[in-house]
């Protein structure tokens, strides 16, 4: 697609569009009606040619662009794109010129005419932003404005932008401008030059085109309606607010703060009290490890605990009394914990809190607790001591200490220039949706310990390893580059720093199939005696014969588990 862009002073959204190119659209031409328009010099220095046409005194409206249409007739284009052109154009221009764009500082139909910012900031509102709209005739039959017609063309897209305490017009402006004009424009254009949005004149409408869906998802079409089977929508916007200052993030020389979505249902960190006030401050990396913990021992409906240090679980367990499966979740690396995060799904009570306290930790993190747990883990000056509560009330009447499951839909990452948007993986297989590949067939109670070990490797970072007898880890293998060096390093903690357990009949889980036999070997030579994976290397023929020959049970699950953040 090739457009023409009308400017009357720089141009900045067209040189942004002309950088882009959204959908392979170029500029064609840029016209402006100000022959001093720094638009001409930006546009030159890229290679764009220019024409400059500007009205004549005692011209008329009409005839002014009759002589713009004569000036672009010499170019091939298939869409017109205003940028701060100040003319307002009437049927002359717009019955002979393809569809003609135009993008407005405001969400319209708020704020419209020139002053958007300040009308903005006079009403006092929190949120503006830009609408890209369709231009139409906005005069009357002797060429004169018609107010109540400028900016009323159908909307195309829109893009919302906070407005902060102690803005200025010119603050505002600028951030109108470079987080939704630059946003708003080129996503427009793109839809036109993919052939995802279509004007209906006799509508006065903005249409996704039938065959839309042939281009991609997101179109004019993704304000009213979503397709049934689509997972995830076409647009994803965010907003939070700024819950603490934080003394830095992951280090001294990095500011940082948190912010918080109040539309969340579940239990959070970011919404939790924290219940002795004199303890200092949860730092970035509190809240991250804290969040990951939490985000464990949501998995399991019994009572559950789980240590964290640097998002990776140190241990996790599940018994049938929280104290013993905090117990169970501390020894299996001591060591490792020691500094860590404790999450528990359940209220804490003084058995548990006093074990706690027994060695150094930074945070707990529960859905409530006694008072004899309070006055154990008070006594504790630099222990954070947070209560998410239950949830959102998915959990019965009956046991409201226990937390619901996670409930958030998506989960998401920042990147340079966007953000990666997913399904929260929810996976919990049970035993009928194992695959048993080996000779040898898992016992009841190793199926038991491979379900528990599956759903809590989906929470170590990967390459995962993870060793665990019943209900409780053995060892982790996090984050490595080589699987079989995961395998190796939970060998090394069941071995090394495991406390009153240890690999010799243990069960391993990992997060992706095993490429070579060797991963096997290592586990063999642990003394791990059945294995759950997803399957599907090439090479699983050969991962099967290496258990046989070691009498490993295996399991396929089919789905992979991979952690990378």
């Amino acid at each position: 697609m090739r457009i023409a862009g009308l400017a009357s002073n720089r141009g900045r959204n067209l040189m942004h569009i002309a950088d882009k190119a959204p959908g392979g659209a170029a500029l064609a031409v840029v016209l402006t009606n100000d022959a001093d328009a720094p638009v001409l010099e930006t546009a030159e220095k890229r290679g764009v040619p220019t024409e400059t046409v500007e009205r004549d005194d005692g011209e008329d409206r009409r005839a002014h662009e009759r002589r713009v249409l004569d000036a672009l007739a010499d170019h091939e284009f298939d869409l017109v794109c205003l940028d701060g052109y100040m003319r307002i154009l009437s049927d002359e221009f717009l019955d002979e010129a393809p569809t003609t764009l135009n993008v407005h500082p405001s969400l319209l139909p708020s704020f419209p005419g020139t002053d958007a910012w300040g009308d903005a900031l006079d009403a006092g509102v929190d949120v503006t932003g830009c609408t890209v709209h369709v231009v139409t005739d906005a005069t009357d039959e002797d060429g004169a404005v018609v107010e109540a017609d400028v900016d009323a063309g159908p909307v195309v897209t829109q893009e919302p932008v906070p407005v902060y305490d102690g803005d200025d017009e010119e603050d505002l402006a600028d951030r109108v401008l470079y987080e939704g004009e630059f946003t708003a424009y080129p996503r427009a254009v793109k839809w036109f030059a993919e052939g995802r949005a279509e004007v209906d004149r006799d509508e006065n409408a903005v249409r996704a085109p039938e065959n839309a869906a042939e281009h991609g998802s997101a179109s004019p079409a993704s304000k009213t309606r979503r397709d049934a089977d689509e997972q995830l929508p076409p647009r994803f916007l965010a907003s939070g607010d700024r819950v603490a200052d934080l003394r830095y993030g992951e280090n001294p020389h990095q500011d940082a703060a948190a912010y918080a979505d109040y539309s969340t249902e579940e239990a959070s960190v970011l919404d939790a009290d924290q219940l002795n006030e004199g303890a200092k401050a949860l730092s970035y990396n509190n809240y991250n490890d804290a969040d990951a913990a939490l985000t464990l021992v949501k998995e399991y409906g019994d009572p559950a605990a789980a240590v964290i240090k640097h998002t990776n679980p140190a241990g996790a367990a599940v018994a049938d009394a929280l104290a013993d499966a905090y117990r169970d979740a501390l020894s299996t690396d001591a060591k490792s914990a020691f500094g860590g995060i404790v999450a528990l799904n359940r209220e804490c009570d003084a058995e548990t809190a006093a074990e706690i306290t027994d060695s150094f930790k930074e945070v707990v993190v529960a859905p409530g607790y006694t008072d004899d747990a309070l006055d154990e883990l008070f006594e504790k000056d630099d222990l954070r001591v947070l209560d998410v509560g239950p949830g959102d009330g998915r959990t019965s009447e009956a046991d409201r200490s226990a937390l619901d499951t996670a409930a958030e839909q998506y989960t998401e990452k920042r990147l340079a220039g966007g953000r990666l948007v997913q399904e929260r993986d929810r996976q919990a297989p049970t035993a009928d949706d194992l695959d048993v590949v080996t000779e040898r067939e898992p016992t009841d109670e190793q199926v038991e310990s491979m379900l528990f070990a599956w759903r809590t490797t989906k929470h170590v970072r990967s390459n995962a390893i993870l060793f665990a007898t019943g209900t409780e880890t053995v060892g982790v293998g996090a984050g490595q580059v080589s699987r079989v060096d995961a395998v190796e390093i939970a060998k090394t903690k069941a071995e090394s720093d495991a406390e009153g357990k240890s690999a010799e009949g243990a069960v391993m889980a990992s997060d992706a199939f095993f490429p070579f036999p060797d991963g096997i070997e290592a586990a063999a030579e642990a003394g791990i005696e059945a294995v759950i994976q997803p399957g599907g290397s090439v090479n699983d023929d050969d991962v099967i014969a290496a258990c046989d020959e070691h009498d490993i049970a295996m399991v396929f699950t089919g789905n992979r588990a991979f952690r990378h953040d």
